[in-house]
């Protein structure tokens, strides 16, 4: 037991570096798309408008049908419902499942409100509205759509990810199964496909999606770290 803890220990310091680096890094590429559309007021990027331009001339009408419906799973209801079942999944008894749910809810809706911020700050124009093939509101950037079910994708992986581990551990290192890394991917073309489907209706431009996923990405790295050094002991910090 020694010799595993000796070995994995400096395994996990080089981890959180790297996740730490990596978390620096989206909130600086986020902080700096915010600047450049910030200094040209929101004015259309040229990658941008390319891809305006080919969302337009590449969308018949059972394409779009179905990208409604993909983008409709990406606000709502849906994702407040899906945060409350990440926090039910996460947790080993009625207590920790109640408390993880109320986490969950409240750390989506933190998110949403500094998202909400940023966008009315930038206050970027969306595309015009003859080119929309849905509803939307509210200025561009960052995409809610894109954010929301972003950081819904997060919060069920990390739920599935913290339950497939207490069975593990229960099971007294079992082999790992492929199970939750396939539900992490398929959870992860979902919220990929629900920002696509912005800029493919119209609604938003690519970099609004970009930003959407990058803020999300940023935000579940925040939790993330928040919760990794509430778990290390007082003495070890």
């Amino acid at each position: 037991m020694e010799q595993t803890r000796s070995a994995e220990g400096p395994v996990a310091p080089r981890i959180r570096t790297a996740l730490g680096a990596v978390l620096i890094g989206v909130v600086g590429l986020l902080g700096l798309t915010a600047v450049v559309l910030t200094a040209r007021h929101g004015s259309v990027l040229p990658i941008d408008r390319a891809a305006h331009t080919w969302s337009l001339h590449h969308r018949p009408a059972a394409l779009v049908t179905v990208a409604r419906v993909v983008t409709a799973t990406g606000t709502g209801v849906f994702p407040y419902t899906a945060a409350v079942a990440a926090g039910l999944t996460a947790g080993r008894d009625i207590r920790h499942r109640l408390a993880y749910a109320a986490g969950a809810l409240a750390f989506l809706l933190l998110g949403q409100a500094l998202r909400f911020g940023l966008m009315e700050t930038i206050a970027r124009p969306r595309p015009a509205v003859g080119d929309w093939a849905t509803h939307a509101s509210g200025f561009a950037f960052p995409s809610g759509h894109a954010t929301t079910s972003a950081l819904m994708a997060g919060l069920l992986v990390a739920a599935i990810g913290h339950r497939a581990r207490m069975r593990r551990a229960r099971a007294a290192g079992a082999g790992r199964s492929i199970g939750t890394a396939s539900v992490a991917v398929l959870l992860g073309c979902w919220a990929a496909a629900v920002g696509i489907t912005r800029v493919l209706l119209g609604v938003h431009w690519a970099t609004d999606v970009v930003a959407g996923w990058l803020f999300a990405a940023a935000w579940l790295g925040l939790g993330a770290t928040l919760i990794r050094i509430r778990a290390v002991p007082p003495a070890s910090r």
